[in-house]
């Protein structure tokens, strides 16, 4: 979820009115065929064909959009034409910090950008993303990709009409720790995710599986590759109008279970991910996002010998630790993960997706998918609620 239309002020929001009464009108097929002749008279000159990019929402996670945008112009990668927000002041910040320009109209983003990051409240993504679509723009929309499923369905074939990129802002896709699991977890079993913050002093116009879990429902379905069979959710209000509180299992057709809790209420932030793997070789995988690290369990060799307790003690985080448990030797092994900025891959990836004409691989499908499972378990809350 983005922050446009949102109060600088910690904790406070303007009125979406205000945003939505600055909506551009649609530019048609002449605007589109403008586009196509800039990139190829730029393409013929040798001035630049580096992809042209905008941020619209400079919040919480919008201004950090402009940031790495900013670094990729700086090596060439894009360029960057600017940001826009209806909070001129915060946008000036924002622009002077990263010495970029101010936009003054989103009509100006319409003109100048081909790629445009929405970074704004989850309710303005559909008015949003379908005109930049409609335009002829790529889109790269910040989870989750709307509030509703016929509106992500729309945006989807939007997408398709037009032939142009649509993204979705499920930044742990990129995370390093999501490329290591998929190496060594071939056959999930079992999957423990955890994913709790502080209460966050931003827009609340969502819950917190629309928020938060979303991203672990998003990592789950590309992971297990297996239609849902069975999903079943609870969840209380603890601060705000909706859930703040959630747990979900889900279960797959290929016989995994992935079971979920988040919260926003929690006095420590957790990102963390656990995988028992079945197959040829066993194992049991734990991982934490934010430090992108963690350890992998195996069943060790019966010649192993046992750790002794002074390397259990004193060298547990960085080497193998073979420990017994019910008459079976474990070794825990620290997993050798590249770290990395999620959000920096996620963006370059978007360019790249851009410049290469490809499918994202967090496509508007995946968001569509990951909404449905996020909706089916809210409503599930709800009715709990009510009864």
């Amino acid at each position: 979820m983005g922050d446009l239309g949102q109060s600088s002020t910690p904790g406070t929001r303007s009125k979406h009115g205000n945003f939505h009464a600055r909506s551009v009108r649609v530019a048609g097929r002449g605007s589109r065929l403008t586009l196509i002749r800039a990139v190829r008279i730029a393409t013929l000159t040798g001035v630049s064909d580096a992809v042209k990019v905008a941020v619209l929402g400079v919040g919480g996670l919008g201004q950090h959009h402009v940031r790495i945008y900013a670094e990729m112009a700086e090596v060439g990668d894009v360029e960057f034409v600017g940001l826009y927000d209806p909070n001129v002041e915060r946008a000036q910040e924002i622009a002077n910090k990263n010495g970029v320009r101010v936009l003054e109209s989103m009509e100006a983003v319409l003109e100048q950008a081909e790629g445009v990051s929405i970074v704004t409240p989850t309710v303005t993504h559909h008015e949003l993303a379908s005109q930049f679509l409609k335009a002829g723009r790529h889109v790269l929309v910040e989870k989750p990709i709307t509030d509703e499923a016929k509106q992500a369905a729309e945006l989807v074939q939007l997408a398709q009409e037009h032939d142009r990129v649509l993204q979705v802002g499920h930044v742990e896709r990129f995370n390093p720790v999501f490329d290591y699991l998929q190496t060594v977890a071939k056959e999930p079993r079992f999957i423990e995710t955890h994913r709790l913050s502080p209460y966050p002093a931003r827009s609340m116009d969502i819950g917190v599986v629309l928020d938060l879990m979303i991203h672990d429902l998003d990592i789950v379905l590309a992971f297990v590759d297996s239609p849902v069979k069975e999903v079943d959710g609870v969840g209380v209000q603890v601060l705000s109008a909706s859930e703040d509180i959630a747990n979900a299992r889900l279960k797959f057709e290929n016989g995994c279970v992935a079971n979920l809790t988040v919260s926003r209420v929690s006095p420590e932030r957790m990102r963390k991910i656990r995988v028992f793997s079945g197959g040829e070789t066993t194992s049991y995988v734990s991982l934490d996002y934010q430090k992108q690290e963690g350890y992998i369990y195996r069943i060790a060799a019966e010649d192993s010998e046992e750790s002794s307790l002074w390397q259990k003690l004193l060298h547990a985080k960085d080497s193998a630790i073979v420990s017994e448990f019910g008459g079976k030797k474990v070794v825990r092994e620290p997993v050798p993960i590249a770290k990395d900025e999620p959000l920096k891959l996620e963006l370059q990836h978007f360019v790249e997706c851009v410049r290469e004409r490809q499918t994202p691989k967090v496509s508007g499908e995946a968001g569509r998918q990951a909404l449905e499972v996020a909706l089916e378990i809210t409503r599930q809350i709800q009715a709990l609620e009510t009864s």
